[in-house]
């Protein structure tokens, strides 16, 4: 086995939502393995978070709104010209969450959700998977979730949305895996962010959850860091359309 399998050295990376607690876990942990990265996100905070994780400026801001067609094209073009001229890994980890239960859930947050969360997604493959189609080579990850096996409650949007992901990369992956990409997902468990932060306030759901994780604790944005880049590398050359648990065990229960 090659002893630099798993490196991303030279490797041209785009996250989308890298500046979230989840997208800026792999950030770091991809100028770590050796790749530059643009991070491509809407937090007006973002280029301060990537700047103090830099690593030999190979670490790029873009501010876009990823639900806007317009925005998506011109961030791609400034992406690849940040980059040098080619993308090899792309990273679709935005996500936002609306709460309600579905009788009274309102179609504005059911469109806001399904088109941060899925439709921005598959922009970004389409136009960028393009990109990778004409070099011949590329390796998408798309951020998925437990609600892609599950339902949940009061998320319809949401597991709607996580669902989507999950079929969207095995489309993606039949339509391009003989064209030389890999498209997967990880499908964080229950994770300490920002977007849980009421679950893990509230003492009865709290317990709930731990309890049906072998692990007995929430998952941080450092345990994706090692699938992402295993899907990032050619280690993973022959793993695609696949939808990776990263949960503690949180499925098995």
């Amino acid at each position: 086995m090659e002893s630099n399998l798993f490196s991303l050295i030279n490797k041209k990376a785009v996250i989308v939502g890298g500046a979230g607690d989840l997208g800026l876990g792999i950030l770091q942990g991809f100028l770590g393995a050796g790749a530059s990265v643009v991070c491509i996100d809407k937090d007006p905070e973002g280029k301060v978070k990537v700047d103090n994780i830099q690593k030999n400026n190979n670490a790029f801001f873009l501010e876009a709104d990823i639900t806007n067609e317009s925005e998506i094209l011109t961030s791609v073009e400034k992406s690849i010209s940040l980059l040098g001229g080619k993308i090899d890994i792309l990273v679709n980890a935005a996500g936002i969450q609306r709460r309600a239960s579905s009788e009274i859930f309102k179609k504005s947050d059911w469109d806001e959700v399904i088109s941060v969360n899925l439709t921005s997604a598959f922009c970004y493959c389409k136009t960028i998977g393009n990109i990778m189609i004409n070099n011949g080579y590329g390796k998408i990850i798309n951020i998925a979730s437990m609600q892609s096996f599950l339902g949940g409650i009061t998320i319809p949007a949401y597991a709607a949305s996580k669902g989507g992901i999950a079929q969207l990369t095995k489309a993606l992956s039949n339509d391009w895996a003989a064209k030389g990409l890999t498209v997967n997902a990880i499908a964080p468990g229950y994770m300490d962010t920002q977007m849980n932060t009421n679950l893990i306030n509230d003492p009865k759901r709290n317990q709930e959850i731990l309890s049906r994780i072998p692990k007995s604790r929430w998952g941080k944005p450092e345990d994706l860091v090692g699938c992402a880049i295993f899907l990032a590398s050619e280690a993973s050359d022959y793993v695609t359309g696949s939808i990776i648990p990263v949960d503690g065990g949180f499925l098995s229960r």
